[in-house]
């Protein structure tokens, strides 16, 4: 065997420091030596400030200090996303993080809940999921404290500066002994078979590896401008291919969640921080223009603005191979979907966590590679379908946009899982999939899409039981939450930011 002996990461930011954490936790110096490459002059776009709760586990595995890292990132916690005004104008509906329910011995909750709903129960779906009654409530408790509570079932995330979570991984991958250079990639040699041997700088200096990681954004410059990877375009079902970002000063005390709310061309979010609150408009160019985008966005956001409004393009899509060669491509480079669900983080350390499965040595096995990437289209797919999910179940009609999005053409796979629902509340599960099915049923009933029956063998349960069950399940939940600290209190007490 050949084994790696260098990884030279081009580019920094959010994926290249995650990158360059990932490996220096798995590596010790002695047998891996990590370079990270980066450019003052480039900066980056460090707009990604909401992540999904496996984010919280890496922190954890890490071996970082939960509650320092929040506290040196003016962090949050995040336990779902509330979406107002989605399925129609005045509508709004929450998808929260964790577990949807109870068990009902071999029946699934949702089934059970259905078949109380057809005979007349009142309760609504998210009155059984912990996260939504901490939302509504504006309180928060880590579930991993309240072992055998109704409380254990909940799952959260957080909401960071994205450029101070990239200086927080600088100095842990510091002292780690990643090496850090700056400077401006002017220039990629390659070996006589196609792969990367070097970069050149603009200071002259010739950075060598075994293997490198693109982190370079959407110019892709290893993957893309050196190695020729072509870029496959999802306009066709993610409509929106901009966004326009402004911060604001902190107007009350934070939410525990972010606010994805539609808008007549796209949708705008809110994520609320401990210094600040980050805001955005994503929006489709061909229905709206740069300045109409702006001019909205600073018409509905909550504080004063901090910034100018900041627009960027970008193209929902996938990089036809992520891994090509001796060259990984990490972030943006790789692949991008529109931000709606905050797996931007997430891919990242999916394609780490991947990659280290498949870890090769520096012959680089076309096995390995053709499946790492086959897996890695699984995951780009399967989060592209459930994003669109959000648009293509729409009733709105009052624009362009939202009439296209209700009547474009979406993937077969999804037009299947949504046939598929819609008979009996069936969902088709693949393997090791992002979202389960609590995230799809909380969608599907956001958006009023309920299913025309329920499966016939939730009939073997008893209905006055079922409801008795479900009464005690929803206020038991309530009366934990009610006895919990705001977000607010547990912040001030234990996180508050340096």
């Amino acid at each position: 065997m050949k084994p790696i002996k260098k990884i030279v990461i081009a580019g920094g930011g959010t994926s290249g420091w995650l990158a360059a954490s990932i490996l220096s936790h798995q590596f010790s110096r002695e047998q891996l030596e990590i370079e990270l490459v980066e450019s003052e002059q480039i900066g980056t776009i460090g707009v990604g400030e909401s992540t999904i709760p496996p984010f919280v586990g890496l922190i954890n595995n890490l071996g970082i200090n939960e509650k320092d890292f929040i506290k040196s990132v003016h962090g949050t916690f995040k336990v779902g996303i509330e979406f107002p005004d989605w399925s129609n104008k005045g509508d709004s509906y929450f998808h929260p993080f964790g577990s949807l329910g109870i068990k009902f011995g071999v029946h699934e909750f949702y089934q059970a809940w259905l078949k109380a709903k057809y005979e007349g129960n009142d309760s609504e779906l998210q009155s059984f999921s912990p996260c939504n009654v901490m939302a509504k409530s504006n309180k928060f408790f880590p579930p991993q404290q309240a072992k055998n509570s109704p409380l254990s079932g909940a799952s959260y995330a957080l909401h960071v500066d994205a450029s101070l979570v990239a200086k927080y991984l600088n100095q842990y991958c510091n002292d780690k002994g990643v090496v850090r250079t700056e400077g401006k990639i002017v220039h990629v040699q390659n070996h006589e078979d196609g792969r990367i041997s070097s970069l050149k700088l603009d200071s002259g200096k010739e950075i060598t590896g075994d293997f490198f990681i693109d982190c370079t954004g959407f110019s892709a410059l290893l993957i893309e401008k050196n190695m020729g990877i072509e870029y496959e375009d999802w306009l066709d079902y993610l409509p929106c291919d901009k966004a326009v970002a402004v911060q604001t000063k902190c107007s009350g005390e934070a939410l525990p969640y972010t606010v994805s709310t539609a808008r007549d061309h796209g949708w705008s979010w809110r994520i609320p921080l401990q210094h600040r609150v980050g805001n955005g408009y994503v929006y489709s160019s061909k229905h709206c223009s740069d300045e109409e985008a702006k001019k909205q966005l600073l018409e509905f956001i909550d504080g004063e603005p901090i910034t100018e409004p900041v627009v960027i393009p970008f193209k929902a899509g996938i990089r036809k191979s992520i891994w090509n060669k001796n060259c990984l491509s990490l972030g943006l480079s790789s692949g991008f979907i529109e931000p709606l669900e905050a797996t931007a983080i997430h891919l990242v350390q999916r394609s780490i966590d991947l990659f280290l499965k498949y870890y090769p040595d520096q012959e680089c096995e076309p096995t390995h590679i053709e499946e790492y990437n086959r897996r890695m289209r699984m995951d780009y797919e399967e989060i592209r379908d459930f994003i669109v999910l959000h648009y293509c179940l729409t009733n709105r009609e009052d624009t362009e946009f939202w009439k296209h999005c209700k009547t474009m053409d979406i993937p077969q796979g999804l037009k299947e899982r949504i046939e598929l629902f819609k008979s009996h509340g069936n969902l088709r599960e693949g393997i090791d999939e992002l979202f389960r099915a609590p995230s799809w049923q909380s969608v599907f009933e956001g958006m009023n899409v309920r299913p025309q029956k329920y499966c016939p063998r939730v009939n073997n349960l008893d209905s006055e039981m079922i409801n008795k069950v479900l009464n005690e399940a929803k206020e038991s939940i309530q009366k934990v939450v009610d006895q919990l600290p705001t977000h607010q209190e547990f912040l001030d007490k234990n996180c508050k930011a340096n």
